[in-house]
């Protein structure tokens, strides 16, 4: 949408910038408040499955997840694992995806969700993505066996953290992550696999 934007008001010349970056930022705070506003179901049906679009369905999915918690977050792991392989399979996914992709693994290891990083690899082996699935093991090895060397300004401190991005073993499984995007389509793998096991995600 953004795109189709920009091109057309370059083709009418560059004369109406302010015309332009106005309508840009209403889509921009249009999708902002679309997304605070989205219905979130704290019971889920088949009903609403079928009938929510693919873009919208891995967020409908997670937040419905999200509602099975208790507010007490030290139990969230025992929690987690009372569910079931496939409820299981897109929580620990969408945590690793959206660490990485703000901060990378170095990001992913130091918050609560790398608890679930020996999950990870088996979930993405059973949505058919297997190179994310080897390329976490690798992460995952990486993170074990030089621990001390990715942790060691790791004080609790911002300074600490960012000074723990600097020769990080771990940045060159960020750059394969990335890059992975263009050969495993990881959402619509998500989404395939939820459609197929539908039953998995209503509550019952």
């Amino acid at each position: 949408m953004f795109k189709s934007l920009k091109k057309l008001f370059k083709k009418k010349g560059s004369q109406d910038k302010s015309l332009e970056q106005g309508i840009l930022n209403e889509q921009i705070s249009k999708s902002l408040n679309d997304f605070k506003n989205r219905p979130i179901y704290k019971v889920l049906s088949g009903e609403i499955i079928d009938k929510t679009p693919n873009d919208e369905l891995l967020q409908v999915i997670f937040d419905n997840l999200c509602e099975k918690f208790p507010k007490d977050y030290t139990k969230e792991y025992s929690t987690l694992l009372t569910f079931s392989k496939s409820l299981q399979t897109i929580y620990v996914i969408w945590w690793l995806e959206a660490e990485v992709n703000n901060g990378g693994f170095n990001q992913y290891y130091a918050n609560s969700s790398g608890q679930y990083a020996t999950m990870v690899p088996d979930a993405l082996m059973l949505i058919g993505a297997k190179k994310f699935a080897e390329l976490v093991s690798k992460a995952n090895f990486i993170y074990e066996t030089e621990n001390e060397r990715i942790t060691r300004y790791q004080d609790g401190t911002v300074e600490g953290f960012s000074k723990s991005y600097k020769e990080n073993p771990l940045s060159d499984c960020d750059d394969v992550f990335f890059e992975l995007y263009k050969t495993e389509k990881l959402y619509n793998l998500q989404i395939e696999f939820i459609r197929k096991n539908k039953l998995d995600f209503i509550d019952k």
